[in-house]
């Protein structure tokens, strides 16, 4: 009995239908223009932020995906490093984050170029540059199945079971001779990037290649897609977008899984990188209003005051989680509590936080001056 996409004789022919996906489609294709445009006409340093914190974002939330939590200032660093925008060599305490750094800025110089196995191969020895204990560098190949289980053990659930080790070489070929003949200008090129991004995450996940990493290679592949698409790096977060619904996002994988009637996982992810370009307007309307602010005010504050706001704004537009208090600020900045409540209502004075509420439940929201929506990406503030 067949049970998954590739057991049919059909595969890897998935049909799929757009229908009343028209305006989005159609709204994902300005949103390129418009994004590209906006990021272009910022000045130089600031542009170069943008992209960086974007890119920043999506090696971060991809490894989330995956159980594998980096941090921040890891990945940055590892980032500016491979952009060679560091002057001096800094310390990257998790290696593991740098390579999934490296992979950010690889995929934004070889987009335009076709993929080859040899790309795949040196995706996967970059995120696993440090791991002894899987296959690097190359497909699977042991005899057990690859399966994706849920429940503990002895009552677990399988979701799906990719091919078998021993098929993956003819596999893989076929994929990649399918995502390049697919491709702009390619034989068989499908016109919406988008929809060939959805297909080519779909196809690749269901393969599954590798022992480890294919979600994260996954989503750099559809990355890619809408790259080539564009002609350019495309300017989005998939894998923040996905990983705030995780759970929709393995259910839609499920599905597509099951057969070769791809419409209901082609709608998901059409609706995916809609989100994903509105979480980049997000965040680049956030980095230009991080500029604006240090220009205003760097020089009006105090190291300490200086050192908490950016500690805040590294949380990007969603804020700092939990809010800030005075008991973190004081371990933020290593002070007095009479020290971070004088700070803090400085900054009040100045009119760079606005206060609401009172007594033990008071609380501040930093302003970023957002032109649009201006309540919409406050960084909550809580003094106690």
């Amino acid at each position: 009995m067949l049970r998954y996409n590739w057991e049919y004789k059909e595969w890897p022919n998935f049909k799929y239908s757009t229908k009343g996906l028209e305006k989005t489609l159609l709204q994902i294709s300005r949103n390129e223009g418009k994004y590209d445009g906006i990021v272009n006409m910022l000045p130089e340093n600031v542009k170069a932020d943008a992209i960086i914190d974007l890119m920043v974002i999506e090696a971060i939330k991809s490894s989330e995906i995956e159980g594998e939590f980096y941090s921040r200032k890891d990945v940055l660093s590892s980032i500016k490093k491979n952009l060679g925008l560091h002057q001096k060599s800094l310390t990257i305490i998790n290696k593991n984050a740098e390579g999934i750094s490296k992979i950010m800025v690889d995929i934004r110089t070889s987009f335009a170029k076709p993929l080859t196995k040899a790309k795949l191969f040196e995706w996967h020895k970059m995120l696993f540059n440090t791991h002894t204990n899987i296959e690097v560098g190359k497909w699977r190949t042991h005899i057990e199945p690859m399966q994706i289980v849920s429940g503990a053990y002895g009552k677990q659930k399988v979701h799906f079971e990719a091919p078998p080790s021993r098929s993956l070489e003819k596999e893989m070929k076929g994929f990649i001779q399918w995502f390049n003949n697919t491709a702009p200008n390619g034989k068989d090129a499908i016109e919406n990037s988008a929809v060939r991004a959805a297909l080519v995450h779909l196809y690749f996940e269901s393969i599954h290649p590798f022992e480890d990493g294919n979600g994260r290679i996954g989503r750099v592949l559809a990355e890619k897609v809408l790259s080539q698409g564009m002609q350019k790096p495309a300017l989005l977060s998939l894998s923040a977008t996905i990983e705030k619904n995780k759970k929709e996002y393995y259910a839609q994988l499920q599905v597509g899984q099951k057969n070769l009637n791809a419409t209901q996982w082609v709608h998901y992810f059409i609706r995916v990188i809609l989100k994903a370009q509105e979480y980049a307007e997000k965040q680049i309307e956030f980095t230009i209003n991080k500029a604006s602010f240090f220009d205003r005010y760097k020089t009006k504050l105090n190291a300490r005051q200086l050192k908490a706001i950016k500690k805040i704004m590294e949380e990007g537009p969603d804020g700092f989680k939990g809010g800030l208090n005075a008991t973190k600020y004081k371990s933020i900045n290593k002070t007095s509590k009479a020290t971070a409540t004088r700070d803090l209502q400085e900054l009040l004075e100045l009119g760079i936080i606005t206060q609401t509420g009172g007594g033990r439940s008071t609380s501040y929201s930093l302003k970023l001056n957002f032109k649009s929506e201006p309540n919409r990406n406050t960084n909550r503030l809580k003094i106690s």
